[in-house]
């Protein structure tokens, strides 16, 4: 990572972060499906540790589920330092990815087929990740507050007044 990546603490920014994994994802996600692949949501991310500008990224993408027109990407961030030495685990994030076929409309993915233990656990964490997705944004419909500024409805809210 460079200076150019940087925040205001010297660390590189979550920004830049978010951006290696976003592509990773995508990247996973089509080579799963043979289709370009679009970010629907990220279900979360987490920062574990910063990362130091020098240090060398190593993104890990795989393919935990996928949904009829979707997919589950879980993604590992580890920084190593150019000097070498052991890797750190810095970041940690589940992406839910759309395949798109050639009008831009979601087209069907194929299935995954778990080969190990390890792939089936990550399977059943990515459903129960879904379960509690639905269950939320199902609540949250029934007490819409919408974004910060906004009324609930989706549109655009005047810039706050400082």
């Amino acid at each position: 990572m460079e200076i150019t990546d940087s925040n205001a603490l010297g660390k590189v920014h979550g920004g830049v972060v978010m951006r290696a994994v976003d592509s990773a994802a995508g990247t996973a996600a089509a080579r799963h499906c043979g289709r370009v692949c679009v970010t629907a949501a990220i279900d979360g991310l987490s920062f574990l540790e910063p990362v130091d500008v020098g240090d060398i990224l190593v993104v890990k993408a795989r393919v935990n589920d996928v949904g009829r027109t979707s997919l589950e990407v879980g993604v590992r961030v580890e920084a190593e330092s150019w000097r070498g030495g052991a890797r750190r685990h810095t970041t940690s994030a589940y992406l839910l990815m759309v395949a798109l076929d050639d009008d831009g409309r979601p087209a069907a993915v194929p299935p995954l087929r778990p080969e190990t233990d390890a792939d089936r656990r990550r399977r059943e964490h990515a459903r129960i990740r879904r379960e509690l997705r639905t269950e939320r944004l199902r609540r949250l419909k029934e007490h819409p507050a919408g974004p910060v500024g906004g009324d609930g409805q989706g549109e655009r809210s005047e810039p706050a007044q400082t």
